[in-house]
């Protein structure tokens, strides 16, 4: 079995699916692993070499032998090519998001399959590993730092976001700078509202407002109980933080819509959509329709009345910390990919298989 570790062509991504540990127990498993130089990766290429990975150029996975399964995290290079390889990634296309069609037409066209992270799962139909965790911790960092930025620089937008080397120097960077601002600001610290605060991505949230010190009244945790009459949820507007942690594959009635913003009482000022489906039909939150980016951390959307609300939907938040997460999802994915040696027969390799064919048949019916 043989796997292709290729490089990240998203801007700013600096995780990676497959850790040097990780690789190390798949080559004594008896897999053949080559791995693509990247500059921007956490984990030097050394440390893939040390264990016994082939190096190679970034890119050169479009020249692979055809047996050899392409990993990555994220998307791939929109340049129309056939893709011949079987790939293990994030496609974001089962859910018709933009561009479904045509990356499933590509797959089609070249012979190859698209083996989507998202939807490796278990017999209860539980994700194998996912980022979920990091990405609620991260997107509620986020929620902090454009809040502290807003107050101390109204009217600007935030400046690019990096990732930080380690948990502690993040915690600590959004401490001083609540500080900073409650200080010379006089005010108290923010309030948030965390929407689906009992999954993975919830609890993430949740937990990174704890460590820096956010006060237990102002944590608001809502999940199915709080929302099960349907929204809009007008009390959403008396938080100053909301951070969307839903994941949905299926239509309701949004949470907050852009005709709310209008309230004469609304204290809410930032909205982190970590969930981030900007083009999926069922966006819970449809004002939340465009992507942001590490350069460029939000957009500032003016309601008809009232102030500005700032929005950050960026799709990779866990690569604000990159080596943490990376650890973290590489371990929990490792038996999956080990069971790959069983491809054929594995149930969490044939649905995800059964996954790619009807969504492939259904995109050529439309």
């Amino acid at each position: 079995m043989k796997l292709w570790l290729r490089e990240e062509v998203k801007p700013f991504e600096h995780r990676t699916a497959l850790t040097p540990d990780i690789c190390k127990q798949l080559i004594a498993d008896g897999f053949e692993i080559t791995a693509e130089k990247m500059t921007e990766r956490c984990v030097p290429i050394e440390e893939y070499e040390a264990v016994g990975c082939k190096i190679v150029e970034a890119g050169t996975w479009v020249n692979a032998p055809k047996d050899n399964i392409i990993v990555g995290l994220k998307e791939l290079p929109e340049d129309g090519s056939d893709l011949v390889h079987k790939h293990i990634y994030f496609g974001h296309a089962y859910k018709t998001q933009g561009g479904w069609k045509e990356l499933l037409g590509r797959f089609d066209k070249g012979g190859g399959m698209l083996l989507d992270l998202e939807y490796l799962t278990n017999e209860k139909g539980q994700r194998v590993a996912a980022f979920g965790f990091m990405a609620g911790f991260a997107g509620a960092a986020v929620g902090l730092l454009q809040w502290c930025h807003d107050q101390l620089n109204p009217g600007t937008p935030m400046a690019q976001l990096n990732p930080y080397p380690n948990e502690q120097v993040m915690i600590k960077y959004i401490q001083d700078q609540i500080k900073l601002v409650t200080e010379t600001k006089k005010i108290p610290s923010p309030s948030t509202l965390v929407m689906g605060a009992l999954g993975r991505c919830g609890n993430g949230a949740v937990s990174l407002l704890e460590k820096v010190g956010v006060p237990t009244a102002d944590i608001v945790k809502w999940d199915m109980a709080e929302t099960k009459e349907g929204g809009p949820f007008a009390q959403t507007l008396q938080y100053d933080i909301f951070v969307n942690c839903i994941y949905l594959n299926f239509k309701i009635p949004p949470f907050l819509t852009e005709e709310l913003l209008v309230s004469d009482t609304r204290k809410l000022s930032v909205l982190v959509d970590v969930s981030c489906d900007t083009t999926n039909p069922n966006n819970p939150i449809p004002f939340a329709n465009q992507a942001t980016t590490f350069d460029v951390p939000s957009f500032s959307l003016k309601p008809s009345k009232g102030p500005s609300l700032s929005v950050v939907a960026i799709d990779h938040l866990p690569t604000m910390l990159p080596l943490e997460s990376s650890k973290l999802y590489a371990s929990d994915l490792y038996p999956t990919i080990k069971s790959l040696l069983e491809f054929d027969t594995a149930p969490v390799w044939t649905r995800v298989t059964a996954l790619y064919n009807e969504k492939t048949a259904a995109s050529k019916a439309e």
